[in-house]
């Protein structure tokens, strides 16, 4: 159960070891219970996807006529988008339509220039300080230290978050991601793929309650971005409100309840995904993009 500013979110269990703590100004809230770390095994295909369980009342997050200008250059011109507590909703466009920018602002590092985002009906921007500790956020940078191991990386973001038992929270989560080994090995001794693997650890390091991917699978190799849905879900996806960018529609329709098509800084489609096929999916991004990638 989240509780968003007095108001309650259902959006199930909490699957897989939980460490997080509420913050002094606690923006969400979530119940958990630590587990010892323990050795994950990757599933080979992806377990069902459960549907979304939404909040009563307004979405959980609400992005209303968002605008962001670089000089002239609009990326965003009047962006609305309504995400629901415990959904999945993957943001296609080709590059250069915005998505970035948009997560970007979702995740607090940037301000639009107009519009607003609410969280539970509350103005993002006036909460940004205490929303930051209950998001997460993967994206083209993986934010991380060269110099320090890996362990030692997610164990510092573990201090900066508050989590109880960072240690142990940090070890689950290598074992997840397939690092466990080479924890105390430099980052900069590690692979891009084994870097973005690292990056997405380091954003579940805190269990937030809202995932922001940008292209999460950017880096890895086939058989990692196959195992990466399996690695979220195994973490406490079920529960979790994700928003992903990507330009990968299969990517997007395995793992996603309902998409938007992001294109010139405008949402000029969205829809659900359940009963659409591959091909389907491919026709209705090539009728508003014209097929740009």
């Amino acid at each position: 159960m989240h509780r968003v500013f007095g108001q309650k979110f259902d959006v199930g269990p909490l699957v897989g070891a939980q460490h997080a703590a509420p913050l002094p100004t606690a923006f969400l809230s979530s119940a958990s219970q630590p587990t010892a770390p323990r050795s994950t095994a990757f599933p080979s295909a992806a377990s069902p996807l459960a549907a979304p369980i939404s909040a009563a009342g307004d979405p959980l997050i609400q992005v209303l006529g968002l605008t962001r200008r670089f000089g002239r250059v609009y990326a965003l011109k009047g962006v609305d988008l309504d995400v629901a507590a415990g959904e999945r909703v993957v943001i296609f466009g080709p590059n250069g339509a915005g998505k970035t920018t948009l997560l970007q602002i979702m995740a607090t590092l940037s301000r639009p220039t107009s519009g607003k985002i609410l969280l539970a009906g509350h103005d993002l921007a006036r909460a940004a300080d205490s929303a930051r500790g209950h998001i997460g956020f993967v994206t083209h940078q993986p934010l991380l230290y060269d110099s320090l191991t890996a362990r030692e990386n997610l164990i510092f973001y573990g201090g900066l978050y508050s989590v109880l038992d960072a240690p142990a929270r940090a070890d689950y989560l290598l074992q997840m991601v397939g690092l466990y080994r080479r924890r105390h090995d430099p980052v900069r001794t590690f692979s891009r793929g084994m870097v973005q693997r690292l990056a997405i650890a380091r954003a579940l390091m805190h269990d937030p309650a809202i995932l922001l991917l940008d292209e999460p699978d950017t880096g890895l190799d086939p058989q990692a971005a196959e195992e990466l849905f399996p690695m979220l879900w195994e973490s406490g996806g079920k529960r979790r409100t994700v928003v992903m960018a990507t330009h990968h529609l299969n990517l997007g329709l395995a793992w996603s309840h309902r998409f938007a098509i992001l294109y010139g800084g405008r949402i000029v489609h969205n829809g659900s995904l359940t009963g659409l096929s591959p091909n389907d999916l491919r026709s209705i991004y090539r009728e508003h993009t014209g097929g740009e990638s």
